[in-house]
C-alpha cells in the first residue's frame, strides 16, 4: 500500500490504518487511491472475516487536505470523473469500496473525524468512537457539499433533517451527540478493542449469511446509490468551479 495507508492481516482480520499523523490524517488524492487499492486487496482474500479501520496519531482523520489537493488541479479533475462500470469517482470510491466488501468494516474513531474523514467512517458498517471524538460535516466551510458518498450514508443513518443540519452548519458535535442521533454505533474508551470484540462475535456466524445481510440491506434501501452519487457530482462540480474561480481572482488582487 501507499506510505500513508498501512495494511496488516492478523488471523481472520484486516487492519487498515490512516498513517499521516502529523497532519491529523488529512486525506490526499494519493491516499484516496491507496484506500481503493487496499479495499481491493482485501476483497481478493477469502480468509478475512472483518476489517478494522482506524487512524494513527491524534485523530482518525481531519478530512481532505484541501491545500494539498488544490495544488494539483489536473489530478482533481481526473479524480472527479466517475468510472462508468462503478458509478463512482475516486473521491466516492475511496469510501464506497468498503461498502462493496463482503465482510463487515468497523471504524475505530478518535480525535477529529471531519469532512472526508467522516464520510470514510460513515462508509463503514459500524463506528466505535472515544468520548472525546469530534465530528463535523465541514464541507460547507469551503463552499462545497459532502460528495464522498456522504449524501447517501448521512441520510440513511440519521435522517434527512439531521443530515441537513450538519451539512448546512458545519457544526462540530461531540461523541455523545453523535451516538444519540445515530452517527456512531457506540461510544467507548477503547474503540479498537470494541471493534475486535464485535469482529469476534460476527466471525462465529456464517460468512455467507453475513455477506448476504450486508448486500441485502444495501440493495434494499429505497434510494439508488448510483443515482445519489451522480447527484453529488452534479451539485459539487459548479461549486468547485466557483471555488477555483474565486480563488484565482483573490490571488490576482
Amino acid at each position: 500500500m501507499g506510505t500513508n495507508i498501512a495494511l496488516r492481516f492478523d488471523g481472520d482480520r484486516a487492519y487498515v490504518t490512516l498513517d499521516r499523523p502529523d497532519k491529523h490524517n488529512g486525506l490526499t488524492i494519493d491516499m484516496l487511491r491507496d484506500l481503493i487499492d487496499t479495499a481491493h486487496t482485501i476483497a481478493d482474500r477469502t480468509d478475512v472475516r472483518a476489517v478494522i479501520l482506524s487512524g494513527n496519531g491524534p485523530s482518525f482523520s481531519s478530512g481532505l487536505d484541501i491545500a494539498k489537493a488544490t495544488g494539483d488541479p489536473l489530478s482533481i479533475v481526473r479524480s472527479f470523473v466517475p468510472l462508468p462500470w462503478r458509478g463512482t469517482n475516486t473521491f466516492q470510491e475511496a469510501c464506497w469500496a468498503w461498502r462493496r466488501l463482503r465482510v463487515p468494516v468497523i471504524a475505530a474513531v478518535h480525535g477529529r473525524c471531519y469532512g472526508g474523514g467522516l464520510q470514510l467512517a460513515l462508509a463503514a458498517d459500524f463506528r466505535f468512537a472515544t468520548p472525546d471524538s469530534e465530528f463535523s460535516v465541514m464541507e460547507v466551510k469551503h463552499g462545497l457539499v459532502p460528495d464522498m458518498t456522504g449524501a447517501a450514508t448521512l441520510s440513511r443513518l440519521i435522517g434527512v433533517d439531521k443530515a441537513l443540519l450538519l451539512a448546512m452548519t458545519a457544526d462540530t458535535v461531540d461523541a455523545a451527540y453523535a451516538e444519540r442521533i445515530g452517527l456512531v454505533t457506540e461510544v467507548t474508551a477503547d474503540p479498537v478493542a470494541a471493534a475486535e470484540k464485535l469482529a469476534e462475535r460476527i466471525a462465529t456466524r456464517s460468512p455467507h449469511a453475513v455477506a448476504g445481510a450486508k448486500r441485502l440491506f444495501d440493495k434494499a434501501w429505497e434510494a439508488s446509490t448510483r443515482r445519489t452519487f451522480a447527484l453529488e457530482r452534479a451539485t459539487q462540480l459548479p461549486l468547485i468551479i466557483r471555488l477555483a474561480t474565486t480563488g484565482s481572482k483573490s490571488k490576482k488582487k
